[in-house]
């Protein structure tokens, strides 16, 4: 299962050009950072591959030349580690050039099994050969974070032995992450959307993290999963503030933009900011509306978050 395959889902394709300068013209008329202002957002939203290609087209190097002129700082794409080396390299040098920062990419995600919960010293090679590739990528496009997403819970075996286990796996990808200056983020995934996973609260994640004891192991925290598995966003994201490097962001119900649910987004961020929070938001979310129209409402919705 690839990730970005949700975001492709909710984003509708086919808009003809003409409606992408018809959406243009319209958010220029309303004023807002499409115009191609400049004007920065305070904190580093990164949006998706084909999250705007509508608006921007098809070609990836053209999205990212959209995303900078409309203000985002930065750039996320779960799935970077499949794209090609030549691919890699040419977003590498385009995001240098626009001086976008390269988000997280997966190198180690299991939905399906029990992997690193128990002492296998297969999962852990598997792990290992996730981290080795994902420091490559990284190098191409100067990425910082991969994610891991260990597996799922084994019913036979107690939940402190599983704890250990994986704890042990991590150190042992920690290990060869650190002197590359990679960092895995852990994802807790909250239980409606993937049962049985392993990882699924802040806390926990944080007591994993304390005892890898590294910092090329930190929190992945998606405030999305979280407000669904176990809400109190800002005060676990103070307590568990030490272990956390990456946030990934969308609104519940739905997983759309900022305003479409339950979420207070503008007194997260004005939180985060206010703490000196320098990394980035993936914008791991789809968009309420359909086509270029449904874009230019997500481009909306952080300008309207982001006015704190």
């Amino acid at each position: 299962m690839h990730r970005r395959d949700f975001l492709a889902g909710g984003l509708a394709a086919g808009a003809a050009a003409t409606m992408r300068l018809t959406a243009v013209a319209q958010s220029q008329e309303a004023g807002t950072r499409t115009t191609g202002s400049k004007q920065m957002f305070k904190l580093k939203y990164a949006p998706h591959a084909d999250q705007f290609k509508q608006l921007a087209g098809e070609k990836l190097l053209d999205q990212l030349r959209f995303m900078a002129d409309r203000g985002f700082r930065a750039f996320e794409d779960n799935g970077m580690l499949g794209r090609p080396i030549e691919e890699q390299e040419k977003i590498g040098r385009e995001l240098d050039r626009l001086g976008l920062t390269m988000g997280a990419f997966c190198a180690y995600v299991e939905f399906g099994e029990p992997t690193l919960v128990h002492d296998d010293q297969d999962a852990r090679a598997k792990l290992l050969a996730g981290v080795k590739s994902a420091i490559e990528t990284a190098k191409r496009v100067n990425g910082k974070w991969c994610i891991v997403v260990p597996g799922c819970v084994e019913p036979r075996l107690g939940w402190d032995y599983q704890t250990a286990n994986l704890v042990e796996h991590l150190k042992a990808a920690a290990e060869v992450c650190a002197p590359a200056g990679l960092t895995m983020i852990i994802e807790p995934l909250n239980p409606r959307d993937h049962p049985r996973l392993f990882v699924s609260k802040i806390a926990q994640a944080y007591q994993i993290c304390r005892a890898v004891n590294s910092p090329a192991c930190k929190i992945l925290d998606d405030i999305y999963h979280q407000q669904i598995t176990e809400g109190d966003l800002i005060p676990n994201i103070d307590k568990a503030w030490s272990e956390i490097a990456y946030f990934h962001l969308g609104d519940t119900p739905g997983r759309k933009e900022p305003g479409t649910g339950e979420i207070n987004f503008r007194s997260i961020f004005r939180h985060l900011h206010s703490k000196g929070y320098q990394g980035v938001l993936g914008m791991e979310h789809g968009a309420s509306q359909p086509g270029g129209a449904g874009e230019q409402a997500v481009i909306d919705a952080y300008v309207a978050s982001d006015d704190f």
